[in-house]
């Protein structure tokens, strides 16, 4: 089950640049930084209410971000909903049809599991599930 928007992903070139933007004009400040090594992504979260605004920067000329902004520039990248059984909705999604990026669930920023759905089967938006860890709950 769904239990909330968990972020909004905005990919940029500089995370530092971009977090200046939001502490200096909106008084929003970037609570941490980790790489994330299997999206070859480094990720600073804002918290904003009970979601956050993740900045996304490339890590690797490779990765999908970096792709994302060679093709369309900076903004937003994907949309993350929290659910409470990621195993579940993947097995759910499948037996669907859903069109998934992630057969299985992977790691995550902050230890949460995550699967990406493919925008072809959302109307063209990049969507992550995200499971947090037991911890966090």
């Amino acid at each position: 089950m769904v239990r909330k928007i968990n972020h909004i992903a905005i990919a940029v070139p500089d995370i530092e640049e971009a977090a200046r933007f939001w502490k200096e004009h909106l008084g929003l400040e970037m609570s941490g930084q980790e790489t994330v090594s299997t999206n070859k992504v480094k990720a600073g979260f804002i918290p904003i209410g009970e979601s956050r605004i993740e900045l996304v920067q490339p890590s690797a000329p490779d990765s999908p971000v970096a792709k994302f902004i060679e093709k369309r520039g900076p903004g937003i990248q994907h949309l993350c909903l929290e659910v409470d059984d990621i195993d579940a909705e993947v097995e759910r999604l499948k037996a669907s049809g859903v069109r998934l990026i992630n057969k299985e669930p992977v790691a995550g920023a902050h230890g949460y599991r995550v699967a990406f759905v493919h925008p072809a089967a959302t109307g063209g938006v990049l969507l992550e599930l995200s499971q947090p860890p037991a911890e966090a709950d």
